[in-house]
């Protein structure tokens, strides 16, 4: 179940020109990507929450104060998204910290082991007031199993005093490696969607196809070479959209890209190891 093979490709250097050209080009692609998007465009199709039912809701639905921590969570393409997701959020003021991880990070499964182990922990030392859980490539089990895992997620982080946001995975390549579970990987979006649905006042499903479409080899899928990890552009992307739907579910204006899409985490590490141009 370890796709931590995934992410060696070979390290490239790349020199402070390359580097910059980069990051503008993350800048361009992100302040497009906002200018296309119209009112309620990648809008939770689950609806915002009912006036009144989360306490202190307004009219519209929304709660009355933003994020003041974010814990990000998934697998290895959460890892991808993570430094500019942490970016905009910090730009946004907002505090940071990811749990994602290669070969680790989902809830359903032996995979899940790890964070189970961890996250307590980190709730009670980072203590979010928001945590976001990106739907894995592996969460692999029965929708009875997958709805049980998304459920004991939502008890501990709102036994913790946070609300959660449940992501859809991006599209990815479906190789021999995920062949296998095609059924789970498609069943998964479907329970998390009614999971939150269950739960409207803590836990809210964000659909991300909004964002990505449906088809990973399709240009608006932005996945590397890989056909299944975002580079720093499609990355960039993500943390855009991510920020602008907060933005419509509370009291908070997610800065403007060119804040920070041409900050220095366009170069982490992560990129590299993935191949990214």
């Amino acid at each position: 179940m370890d796709i931590t093979h995934r992410f060696r490709a070979p390290r490239r250097t790349r020199s402070a020109r390359r580097t910059a050209g980069l990051a503008l080009a993350c800048a361009a692609a992100v302040l497009g990507l906002t200018a296309c998007q119209g009112p309620g465009a990648g809008a939770d199709p689950a609806g915002p929450a009912p006036a009144g039912g989360r306490p202190g809701a307004t009219a519209t639905g929304k709660e009355p104060a933003g994020p003041r921590r974010l814990l990000w969570m998934g697998d290895s393409i959460g890892a991808a998204q993570a430094p500019a997701l942490g970016a905009a959020m910090r730009a946004g003021g907002v505090e940071f910290a990811s749990m994602a991880a290669a070969g680790g990070g989902g809830v359903i499964g032996g995979t899940a082991a790890s964070t189970w182990r961890d996250l307590p922990g980190k709730l009670r030392s980072f203590a979010p007031d928001v945590v976001a859980y990106q739907i894995t490539t592996y969460d692999w089990g029965t929708p009875a199993e997958q709805r049980a895992g998304y459920e004991r997620l939502a008890r501990t982080v709102n036994d913790a005093g946070a609300r959660l946001l449940i992501v859809s995975a991006p599209p990815f390549r479906i190789d021999d490696f995920y062949r296998p579970h095609r059924a789970a990987i498609a069943s998964a979006p479907r329970v998390a969607r009614d999971v939150a649905a269950k739960h409207p006042e803590t836990v809210r499903f964000l659909d991300a196809s909004a964002l990505w479409g449906g088809d990973s080899e399709g240009a608006g899928a932005q996945r590397s070479k890989d056909g299944i990890h975002s580079c720093q552009q499609g990355s960039a992307a993500f943390a855009a959209w991510f920020g602008e739907r907060l933005g419509e579910r509370s009291a908070f204006t997610p800065a403007a890209p060119d804040r920070w899409a041409t900050g220095p985490w366009t170069g982490d590490e992560v990129y590299g190891r993935l191949g990214c141009d």
